[in-house]
């Protein structure tokens, strides 16, 4: 874990009070707020938030250089899982990672065929993170370690405090400088993907209209308390604004968390009292344009030639008196497109804004630029979106090979295959359970961070399922073919499939194995799938003890699994 080599120690980095921070809020921006209270207040929040423009998730390392740097150091990524130093454009070791696990949100069939991308590539939870710290914090909640088992001296896992987890076996504790960054990520989530149905709830809850249960609400309040809004956060609120038009109203509003879940449950919220300035809060009058702010820049990352990839900017305003005049202008405007070119001042002035389509159709490799302007409207001056986006050659993928799992456990096992030699920007895993017992299948599939990982955890195992599991690759919209299929049966033994029988006998304090040829290396395992023994060369006649109970034996020349009760 220790052998990179752009890895350093840095000193702990000093934050500031928020109220020394400059942030950037357009005016009238959360106007929609005043006048609310308890739910209102939160669906309010929700409406305001959602209205973002969805980002690729192969263009967010465009991104992390403006979101996620250090104000005095560009070139260094901010990670806030290690105090290790990475540089942008040699980020090999780091994942992108969803501050709350994606495993956490129910697949889209289970949620009401409710579009889970926009939580996938909302870039106001996903920071680029250490590998080996993002790998040992799993899909584990937020909590305090009471005994560790992993310490990079910023991120530390291990057993949860007692009234932590959710019943998580373990929980992900970062370091204090972060607590209330991690909160107020929270808090935001809570509230923009309130709609979604959560598969594991050891944070979050369903049916119930805060979202969050209440030990976490405890730890997340005290933890936004104690840890302030920095200018880190207030920089990268702005930053991410110019991404994807929309910002984290809790590191704007401090004590908004309050009102919610804190001490000022039930009160009503109004701007003045968040010490908001007056033109943050208000507008004079002229026309004005919210959304988008100029400096916007939207980057479609790569999209392979053939396919086309569509981004929303939401155009909102306040007082327009005219129509909004858009269109795309400047160097490669032919591969960009929009569908209209003119925007009524009754939907640009509305509360949801106009969405408007930007479309990338690129007809040859290579990258590609082109600005969008928006005027008129009664607007003094305009206001110019850069539109980046690059074009690559269709790309070939071959099927891979899922491997045998690894790490089983009663309770959990890892997934692994074989790594092709292309490109590949993450892996998809579709896993099946049989339910011996309900006679319930469910499948469900899985996605890496990148495409440098070739294994995937799963923590989930019960007894008396089956589990099976196949892999593809996933690289500019085009997908491989399903992989074979691994199965790990109820006992925990992986890859069953009958071939080459051998005679398992028996006996008193173990069994027998009669086998015409030398067979090569054997294992047996008990029946929750741990290893009991294992012999390099198993030939005819050979006795192996064991005490009383189950066992499986697996040769490495036979994919037949042999059950043996020894009396």
């Amino acid at each position: 874990m220790m052998k990179r080599l752009t890895r350093i120690l840095m000193a702990a980095v000093a934050v500031t009070a928020w109220m020394t921070a400059q942030a950037t809020i357009p005016a009238g921006y959360y106007n929609s707020l005043e006048g609310k209270s308890g739910e209102a207040l939160k669906n309010a929040i929700h409406d305001l938030a959602m209205q973002h423009t969805v980002l690729s998730y192969n263009s967010l390392w465009n991104y992390f250089p403006e979101t996620d740097c250090y104000p005095d150091d560009p070139g260094r990524v901010w990670d806030m899982y290690s105090d290790y130093v990475y540089r942008f454009g040699a980020t090999w070791g780091m994942n992108r990672e969803h501050s709350v696990p994606k495993s956490w949100w129910a697949p889209s069939g289970q949620n009401n065929n409710v579009n889970l991308y926009p939580s996938y590539t909302d870039i106001n939870h996903l920071y680029p993170s250490d590998a080996d710290a993002n790998e040992a914090k799993l899909n584990w909640p937020l909590g305090e370690v009471s005994q560790t088992t992993f310490d990079n001296g910023v991120t530390k896992v291990g057993y949860p405090k007692i009234g932590q987890g959710g019943g998580a076996s373990e929980v992900f504790e970062p370091d204090d400088r972060y607590k209330g960054d991690f909160a107020r990520t929270y808090f935001y989530m809570a509230c923009t993907y309130q709609h979604y149905i959560w598969r594991y709830t050891f944070m979050l809850t369903n049916n119930n209209w805060k979202t969050l249960n209440d030990w976490s609400v405890e730890l997340l309040c005290r933890w936004a308390r104690n840890d302030a809004v920095s200018d880190k956060e207030v920089d990268r609120n702005d930053a991410v604004q110019k991404c994807q038009n929309n910002r984290n109203p809790f590191i704007d509003i401090p004590q908004l968390f309050e009102y919610i879940w804190g001490n000022r449950q039930g009160e009503v919220f109004y701007l003045s009292e968040a010490g908001m300035s007056s033109d943050t809060t208000t507008y004079s009058g002229e026309p004005e344009l919210i959304a988008p702010t100029q400096g916007t820049v939207l980057d479609f990352g790569e999209v392979a030639i053939g396919k086309s990839l569509e981004y929303t900017l939401y155009i909102k305003g306040h007082g327009l008196n005219n129509p909004l005049s858009v269109k795309v202008y400047l160097y490669d405007k032919d591969m960009f497109s929009i569908p209209v070119n003119m925007v009524s001042r009754s939907m640009a002035n509305s509360a949801e804004g106009y969405p408007l389509t930007i479309t990338y159709t690129p007809t040859a490799v290579g990258d590609h630029t082109s600005r969008l302007l928006i005027s008129d409207g009664g607007l003094v001056g305009s206001v110019g979106v850069e539109l980046r986006a690059r074009c690559a050659e269709v790309p070939v993928l071959t099927t891979l090979t899922a491997l045998d799992a690894s790490n089983i456990t009663g309770s959990s096992y890892t997934a692994n295959w074989k790594a092709p030699e292309e490109k590949v920007d993450y892996y998809m895993i579709t896993r099946t359970i049989y339910k011996h017992d309900s006679g319930e299948t469910l499948t469900d599939v899985f996605t890496t961070e990148n495409g440098e990982e070739t294994s995937y955890n799963f923590n989930d195992r019960h007894s008396n399922e089956t589990h099976t599991y196949s892999v593809q690759s996933y690289r500019l919209g085009y997908i491989s073919e399903p992989s074979n299929v691994i199965t790990i049966d109820a006992t925990g033994l992986t890859g069953i499939q009958a071939d080459k029988p051998l005679q398992v006998i028996a006996m008193e304090g173990g069994i027998l194995v009669k086998c015409s040829e030398n067979v090569g290396q054997a294992i047996v395992y008990n029946v929750s799938g741990q290893e009991m023994c294992r012999i390099d060369e198993l030939k005819d006649n050979t006795v192996i003890e064991l005490p009383r109970g189950i066992y499986l034996l697996k040769t490495a020349s036979s994919r037949q699994a042999w059950k043996i009760a020894v009396r």
